[in-house]
């Protein structure tokens, strides 16, 4: 598994991120359709980011939608 280290990610990867993140921050998992309207990308993109985010551990499956995976840091929205 990474070290959790979010600055190597390409910029569609943290834009999916920052994504889930910030729906994170609400308390819910954030939905796929959710991703693709927050983020502006097509769907295939958010797919592959999804696929890189959660093999790396940045992101984690949670229920119908994704949650942030460990990390050491705090987002503040």
């Amino acid at each position: 598994m990474s070290d959790h280290d979010v600055q190597g990610l390409s910029d569609a990867d943290l834009h999916v991120y920052e994504a889930v993140a910030a729906e994170a921050v609400e308390g819910k998992g954030a939905l796929f359709d959710d991703l693709c309207r927050l983020t502006g990308l097509p769907e295939d993109a958010v797919r592959q980011s999804l696929t890189s985010l959660v093999a790396q551990g940045h992101v984690v499956p949670r229920g119908e939608g994704y949650g942030l995976g460990e990390h050491t840091f705090e987002v503040d929205y």
